[in-house]
């Protein structure tokens, strides 16, 4: 059951940062790139693991990155996930936190160089967290 839950917690994390890309791109007047959009989550995920395990990020950055990756895995939050859409809300919101975060400590080259996607999801990903380049 756990893992189910996890496993919806996920898909409706990546069905907001889709919706928001979609939003994004709208606004500029680009055409959407669902392939980018696809991959938005999965490339979010995996830029936080690749700064948990370089050795140039600092310590403390890289233990709360770690530690986002284990709240989110664990099936205790601050609002309980059952909860219809409010339920991911602070997920999402600890997501963008740490991400703002890692900019801040980590670095924009940091974050650039293990941005496993491509530039526009990158530019996305900083787009919604308030760190446009």
């Amino acid at each position: 059951m756990i893992v189910l839950g996890v496993a919806a917690g996920l898909v409706i994390l990546w069905l907001a940062l889709v919706a928001v890309l979609w939003v994004q791109q709208k606004r500029s007047g680009e055409t959407v790139d669902w392939r980018a959009v696809m991959r938005l989550a999965p490339d979010v995920v995996r830029l936080i693991r690749r700064l948990v395990a370089d050795r140039t990020v600092s310590r403390a950055t890289r233990w709360w990155l770690g530690g986002l990756l284990v709240y989110l895995l664990l099936p205790i939050d601050l609002i309980p996930d059952f909860l219809p859409v409010i339920g991911y809300v602070d997920d999402a919101i600890v997501v963008v936190i740490a991400l703002r975060f890692a900019i801040r400590y980590a670095g924009m080259p940091a974050i650039a160089r293990h941005w496993p996607g491509t530039p526009e999801g990158l530019r996305s990903v900083l787009a919604l967290v308030g760190a446009a380049r």
